[in-house]
């Protein structure tokens, strides 16, 4: 399955997961930094979405109140609640 989510106070404009049996097959990730991105993807293949959100809630991105890990968390939570 196919998730998408837009993520909100980051400079990332859209995340795409796919997921099946709540574990993370591949995450697509527009805009931000690309590099950084490129290697929370590559970590985040045949994670369970459980152990995603675990490791990824709460991380700030300097003074901001979020950072796109900690999006991806909440796009997760959202994913699950759905």
């Amino acid at each position: 399955m196919t998730y998408t989510y837009n993520p909100r106070g980051v400079c990332s404009q859209r995340f795409e997961f796919d997921i099946e049996n709540d574990v993370i097959d591949g995450v697509r990730i527009y805009g931000g930094c690309p590099g950084n991105l490129q290697g929370i993807s590559r970590l985040l293949k045949g994670m369970s979405v459980d152990e995603a959100i675990e490791r990824l809630d709460g991380i700030r991105c300097g003074f901001k109140p979020t950072s796109c890990p900690d999006q991806i968390a909440k796009a997760l939570v959202q994913f699950k609640n759905s």
